[in-house]
């Protein structure tokens, strides 16, 4: 009898050991990120002090380092170049395989370019980091004739860098091959230079379609009775080039919902085609705020569309807050015009309608998110 009570203890305590040990893993482990290549893991955490979001994502793509020494060198000698942790995070993530370069032949040349051309180390490290992919860019192919096309249009590595600092990845394309024909078409309608410069800072990505696109794209806003010596010609090809056949009958509908004509359209169009570029969803935000005060209708918004493009929550509901309350308490006699409303500078606006009832708006401020006290 005692041995089998003995027996039977035992069994008893190798199940309550196994119960434990599946409660311990099922609270320890399958509650924990599933690390898929633990050393690629450990030395991005430990070594450079990734997260451990960011070293978990690296691992699960990253099936190993084929040499950590290799691998070490390379994130120290990016960190020494000025890169910050936040950055080499960054490119890491978006490109697990540099881990493996070769960081005499296929990374530090690249540095080196930028470099010899001027550009500072945060230029550098931003350029970078925003478009990881130069790293694993030809130099010869693709790096180099892009900068060399860029700079002669530019003229300047200062100039250049704004371009860089936020369109990296058009080092990454073949500019020959859209970019120049496509200004050489624009400069074609009449389009200053200058402005088509100014255009590339901006909104490079306009460049890159295919020519015979932008052709099209040009037509379209002839079509529309855009004037080629306008200023405006070169923002109605672009937002024409930005938006599909279907969401062009999106943007037209919502202007006729609204109460726009088709002359109100041509008009908007040919004045301010960027207005075209608001969303259909502002559009109605910006009517129902403005038609809900009582001081302005539809037809003010038809005859002032450029009201469309400024901020319902920025713009518009604290300065019409802060009309109310002064309306509220006979501190005016009248609103200001729809046009006055929203070309308003912030520090006009509170010099004009803040300032001077201080006392009696109780030292209300205009900001986003005033609470505007009655």
């Amino acid at each position: 009898m005692a041995a089998l009570a003995h027996k039977i203890g035992s069994s008893s305590l190798i199940c309550k050991t196994r119960v434990y040990v599946s409660l311990y893993f099922s609270t320890s482990v399958e509650n924990q990120p599933s690390v898929s290549n633990p050393p690629v893991y450990e030395f991005l955490m430990n070594t450079h002090h990734f997260s451990p979001q960011s070293a978990l994502r690296v691992a699960s793509v990253l099936t190993r380092l084929k040499n950590p020494q290799k691998s070490d060198l390379i994130l120290s000698f990016l960190k020494e170049s000025g890169f910050s942790n936040t950055q080499l995070e960054k490119i890491v993530k978006d490109r697990p395989s540099c881990l493996n370069a070769n960081l005499e032949k296929g990374i530090k040349p690249k540095i080196k370019l930028f470099q010899d051309l001027g550009f500072s180390a945060n230029d550098i490290a931003k350029i970078i980091s925003n478009n990881p992919g130069i790293l694993q860019s030809s130099i010869k192919d693709r790096i180099i004739p892009s900068l060399s096309v860029l700079k002669g249009l530019l003229g300047s590595n200062v100039e250049l860098a704004k371009v860089l600092r936020i369109s990296s990845w058009v080092l990454r394309v073949d500019l020959e091959k859209n970019l120049v024909p496509n200004i050489e078409i624009l400069k074609s309608c009449g389009i200053p230079m200058k402005q088509i410069i100014r255009h590339i800072y901006f909104c490079p990505g306009f460049f890159l379609s295919k020519p015979e696109t932008l052709r099209k794209c040009v037509e379209k806003a002839d079509a529309m009775g855009v004037d080629r010596s306008s200023k405006m010609f070169v923002y109605a090809v672009r937002v024409v080039s930005s938006l599909s056949d279907e969401i062009w009958e999106v943007k037209l509908k919502t202007f006729r919902d609204l109460g726009f004509s088709e002359d109100d359209i041509l008009r908007v169009f040919r004045c301010a085609p960027v207005v075209f570029d608001v969303s259909k969803e502002k559009i109605n935000k910006v009517k129902e705020v403005l038609v809900g005060t009582g001081k302005y209708d539809v037809s003010c918004i038809v005859n002032n569309p450029t009201s469309l493009m400024f901020s319902v929550e920025t713009r518009y509901k604290p300065r019409l807050q802060i009309l109310g309350v002064l309306e509220k308490r006979n501190l005016i006699k009248e609103w200001p015009t729809l046009p006055a409303l929203y070309q308003m500078s912030d520090t006009k606006f509170h010099e004009k309608f803040v300032a001077p009832f201080s006392n009696e708006l109780n030292g209300v401020k205009l900001a986003q998110k005033d609470v505007i006290k009655s």
